[in-house]
């Protein structure tokens, strides 16, 4: 129909002329009331931000010289974030000369990763920001956890089944 019936429409029945798709040819509109579709466009804006899922960062802070129990201590602490779901940035902080030995780092650094190999993987590797190395580890999503221990346990049931004996 013409635009001018379409208003004339809209008028006689109090709605909104919206233009829905002005690209088509002819341009597709509907007669909608335009305040309420704003309302609801709003709402549903609103529940897709509350649906989002914030990912945490999380931040665990060693220097070379840590002690073994010091770094066990916040290696429980990191797998508590990672299994919580919030990533853990780990620093491994230099602190004067330290820094002439990166190699020191990066081990405690893989080692650290290491510990945390089942419940965390390395989403961004060791590398020197100013005076820190930083590492970022993230939790191991479900479906790749699910994988790792439904493998070992697959081969295992092959293994216990006995093996058929032919009878001659």
């Amino acid at each position: 129909m013409t635009p001018a019936e379409a208003l004339r429409l809209a008028r006689e029945k109090d709605l909104d002329l919206v233009e829905v798709a002005s690209k088509a040819d002819p341009p597709v509109c509907r007669l909608i009331d335009y305040g309420k579709y704003q309302y609801e466009q709003t709402k549903r804006e609103r529940q897709a931000r509350k649906a989002q899922k914030q990912i945490e960062i999380k931040e665990v802070r060693l220097r070379p010289k840590t002690s073994e129990h010091d770094t066990e201590v916040r290696v429980r602490q990191a797998r508590k974030f990672l299994e919580s779901g919030a990533k853990v940035k780990v620093r491994l902080r230099f602190r004067g000369r330290e820094i002439q030995h990166p190699q020191v780092a990066l081990k405690i650094l893989e080692d650290f990763a290491e510990r945390l190999s089942d419940v965390g993987e390395v989403e961004i590797r060791p590398n020197m920001e100013g005076r820190s190395l930083l590492m970022i580890l993230a939790p191991i999503s479900k479906s790749k956890a699910s994988k790792k221990t439904s493998s070992p346990q697959s081969s295992k049931s092959q293994k216990d089944k006995p093996k058929a004996e032919s009878t001659s």
